[in-house]
Parts: C-alpha cells; structure tokens; sequence
C-alpha cells in the first residue's frame, strides 16, 4: 500500500472515486447525473488539484482504494482564522475491502500534517455516524454553532 498526495496523472481515478463516494453517501446516483459528473469532475480537478484541493490517495497494485480530499478555503482574516485559511475534509472514502485496516487514519494524518505545514487556521468537516469514532480518534472536536448551516439552490 502506499500513500501519497494525489497528482494530476490520478484523475482518472479520482474521478472514479468520486463517483464511488457519492454514490455510497447517497445511495444512488441517476445515470443522467454519473454522465454530467463524469464530464464535470475532470475539469474541476484539473483547475484545483494541487492549488486548493489536495487528494490524499491509498494505492494498491495503481489502483485508489482510500482518499480524503482536503480543500483549502482563503478568507479574510478574523480572530477565529487569523491566518485566513482554512481547510474543509471532504470525501474520506475507502473501499469495502479495505475499511477497518486503518488506512483512513493514515490519510487523515497527512492531510492534518498538510494542514499544519501550510498554517491552516482550523479543519472542519461534516461527519457521519460511521466516520465519527475515526475524526475524533484524529483529534477533531464537536463544535456548537452560533450559526444555523442554511444554503440557496441556485440551480
């Protein structure tokens, strides 16, 4: 197994991977939306892969089994992210034959170090039931909110 900080030569993959994730943390994908995300994905991680998003891929026999995304969002300074940026984990996905070896643990290590190395302020994620015993094993916190998530639907 090897670990490593995804490059574009891995696309393909993470494309791959994407779409995996999605459909696990869904349930389903619609063949009409797999076809705009095949055609999507590619181009959003060439734009950012390597610039504000950080792939983080296990690999075994040139083949993703694991990763966890990183995505570096620069913002204004303020007393809570002095330094002005901060890091959003996404997409923490290893594959059924896989899971429980501690490869997601591994992955999380890098990306937190990643983080450190840049100066990130702070990583958030959203986690779910089954990926929280990992995050909190990694050290993040439950954090109580003054503010209510609420999103517009522009499309």
């Amino acid at each position: 197994m090897r670990f490593l900080l995804a490059d574009k030569s891995h696309i393909p993959e993470l494309v791959r991977m994407r779409l995996e994730y999605v459909e696990c943390d869904d349930g389903y994908i619609s063949d009409e939306n797999r076809v705009k995300m095949s055609e999507a994905l590619p181009v959003y991680f060439e734009k950012h892969l390597g610039k504000d998003l950080m792939a983080f891929i296990a690999v075994e026999d040139d083949k993703v089994v694991a990763t966890a995304f990183l995505l570096v969002i620069e913002k204004p300074s303020s007393p809570h992210f002095i330094h002005g940026k901060t890091g959003n984990a996404l997409n923490v996905y290893t594959q059924k034959a896989y899971q429980k070896q501690g490869i997601a643990t591994k992955l999380m290590e890098m990306l937190i170090d990643y983080a450190k190395k840049e100066c990130l302020d702070f990583i958030e994620l959203k986690a779910t039931e089954e990926g929280y015993p990992l995050y909190e094993k990694c050290g993040f916190t439950e954090e109580k909110q003054l503010y209510r998530n609420m999103k517009y639907i522009v499309h």
